[in-house]
Protein backbone atom coordinates (compact mmCIF):
# COMPACT_ATOMS: atom_id res chain seq x y z
CA UNK A 1 0.00 0.00 0.00
CA UNK A 2 1.28 3.43 -0.92
CA UNK A 3 2.20 5.79 1.90
CA UNK A 4 0.41 9.10 1.95
CA UNK A 5 2.52 12.17 1.43
CA UNK A 6 1.49 15.72 0.63
CA UNK A 7 1.82 16.82 -2.95
CA UNK A 8 4.52 19.43 -3.73
CA UNK A 9 2.00 22.19 -3.16
CA UNK A 10 -0.11 21.88 -0.06
CA UNK A 11 -3.34 20.23 -1.16
CA UNK A 12 -6.61 21.54 0.20
CA UNK A 13 -9.25 18.93 1.07
CA UNK A 14 -12.92 19.28 1.96
CA UNK A 15 -14.59 16.52 3.95
CA UNK A 16 -18.39 16.46 3.75
CA UNK A 17 -19.61 14.05 6.42
CA UNK A 18 -22.44 14.35 8.94
CA UNK A 19 -21.07 11.73 11.34
CA UNK A 20 -18.89 13.69 13.83
CA UNK A 21 -16.55 10.78 14.66
CA UNK A 22 -15.83 9.99 11.00
CA UNK A 23 -15.42 13.67 10.12
CA UNK A 24 -12.99 14.21 13.01
CA UNK A 25 -10.98 11.08 12.20
CA UNK A 26 -10.60 12.04 8.54
CA UNK A 27 -9.66 15.62 9.42
CA UNK A 28 -7.04 14.59 11.96
CA UNK A 29 -5.58 11.88 9.72
CA UNK A 30 -5.11 14.07 6.64
CA UNK A 31 -4.06 17.13 8.63
CA UNK A 32 -1.33 14.95 10.19
CA UNK A 33 0.11 14.46 6.70
CA UNK A 34 0.26 18.20 6.06
CA UNK A 35 -2.93 18.64 4.08
CA UNK A 36 -5.09 21.68 4.65
CA UNK A 37 -8.48 20.26 5.65
CA UNK A 38 -11.91 21.87 5.96
CA UNK A 39 -15.03 20.04 7.03
CA UNK A 40 -18.76 20.41 6.47
CA UNK A 41 -21.51 18.42 8.15
CA UNK A 42 -24.32 19.34 5.77
CA UNK A 43 -24.93 20.25 2.16
CA UNK A 44 -25.47 23.98 2.67
CA UNK A 45 -22.26 24.32 4.66
CA UNK A 46 -20.32 22.46 1.95
CA UNK A 47 -21.81 24.64 -0.79
CA UNK A 48 -20.82 27.81 1.07
CA UNK A 49 -17.22 26.60 1.37
CA UNK A 50 -17.02 25.46 -2.26
CA UNK A 51 -18.16 28.85 -3.54
CA UNK A 52 -15.40 30.67 -1.65
CA UNK A 53 -12.47 28.21 -1.55
CA UNK A 54 -10.81 26.08 -4.24
CA UNK A 55 -10.43 22.48 -3.14
CA UNK A 56 -8.09 20.02 -4.78
CA UNK A 57 -10.18 17.11 -3.53
CA UNK A 58 -13.51 16.56 -1.81
CA UNK A 59 -14.41 13.46 0.19
CA UNK A 60 -18.22 13.40 0.36
CA UNK A 61 -20.65 11.11 2.11
CA UNK A 62 -23.74 10.50 -0.01
CA UNK A 63 -26.20 10.33 2.85
CA UNK A 64 -26.19 13.43 5.01
CA UNK A 65 -28.50 14.13 7.93
CA UNK A 66 -30.68 11.07 7.35
CA UNK A 67 -31.71 12.06 3.85
CA UNK A 68 -31.65 9.77 0.85
CA UNK A 69 -28.64 9.65 -1.46
CA UNK A 70 -30.06 12.48 -3.59
CA UNK A 71 -28.46 15.03 -1.26
CA UNK A 72 -25.01 13.52 -1.78
CA UNK A 73 -25.51 13.48 -5.51
CA UNK A 74 -26.49 17.14 -5.26
CA UNK A 75 -23.06 17.97 -3.81
CA UNK A 76 -21.46 16.32 -6.86
CA UNK A 77 -23.58 18.48 -9.17
CA UNK A 78 -22.65 21.59 -7.19
CA UNK A 79 -18.92 20.80 -7.25
CA UNK A 80 -19.00 20.29 -11.02
CA UNK A 81 -20.76 23.64 -11.51
CA UNK A 82 -17.98 25.40 -9.60
CA UNK A 83 -14.86 23.42 -10.47
CA UNK A 84 -14.04 20.89 -13.14
CA UNK A 85 -10.58 20.26 -11.63
CA UNK A 86 -11.65 19.26 -8.13
CA UNK A 87 -11.35 15.51 -7.60
CA UNK A 88 -14.26 13.90 -5.72
CA UNK A 89 -14.27 10.73 -3.69
CA UNK A 90 -17.66 9.41 -2.62
CA UNK A 91 -17.54 7.69 0.75
CA UNK A 92 -20.80 5.89 1.45
CA UNK A 93 -22.42 2.92 3.13
CA UNK A 94 -24.96 2.95 0.29
CA UNK A 95 -23.17 0.95 -2.36
CA UNK A 96 -25.82 -0.07 -4.83
CA UNK A 97 -24.74 -0.18 -8.46
CA UNK A 98 -27.28 2.49 -9.43
CA UNK A 99 -26.00 4.97 -6.85
CA UNK A 100 -22.39 4.28 -7.77
CA UNK A 101 -23.10 4.71 -11.48
CA UNK A 102 -24.95 7.97 -10.82
CA UNK A 103 -22.04 9.28 -8.76
CA UNK A 104 -19.54 8.37 -11.47
CA UNK A 105 -21.75 9.96 -14.15
CA UNK A 106 -21.68 13.18 -12.12
CA UNK A 107 -17.89 13.17 -11.99
CA UNK A 108 -16.92 11.18 -8.90
CA UNK A 109 -13.37 9.93 -9.44
CA UNK A 110 -13.74 7.16 -6.86
CA UNK A 111 -16.42 5.44 -4.80
CA UNK A 112 -15.34 3.93 -1.47
CA UNK A 113 -17.68 1.81 0.64
CA UNK A 114 -17.98 2.49 4.36
CA UNK A 115 -16.50 1.43 6.59
CA UNK A 116 -13.10 1.82 5.00
CA UNK A 117 -9.75 1.95 6.80
CA UNK A 118 -8.07 5.36 6.72
CA UNK A 119 -5.00 4.02 4.85
CA UNK A 120 -7.28 2.76 2.05
CA UNK A 121 -8.92 6.18 1.72
CA UNK A 122 -5.48 7.83 1.90
CA UNK A 123 -4.15 5.68 -0.93
CA UNK A 124 -7.01 6.79 -3.20
CA UNK A 125 -6.48 10.44 -2.18
CA UNK A 126 -2.76 10.24 -2.95
CA UNK A 127 -3.33 8.61 -6.35
CA UNK A 128 -5.91 11.19 -7.41
CA UNK A 129 -3.83 14.15 -6.26
CA UNK A 130 -0.85 12.78 -8.20
CA UNK A 131 -3.02 12.67 -11.32
CA UNK A 132 -3.48 8.91 -11.43
CA UNK A 133 -6.82 7.11 -11.65
CA UNK A 134 -8.20 5.70 -8.43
Amino acid sequence: MKSLTPSPKQSHLLIVEDEPAIRAALRKYFHGFGYEVDCASELEEAEALITTIHYDLVIADLRLTWSFAVEGLEILRFIRQHSRETQVIVLSAHTGAEIQESAEALGAAAFISKPAPLPVIAEVVARLLEGHPA
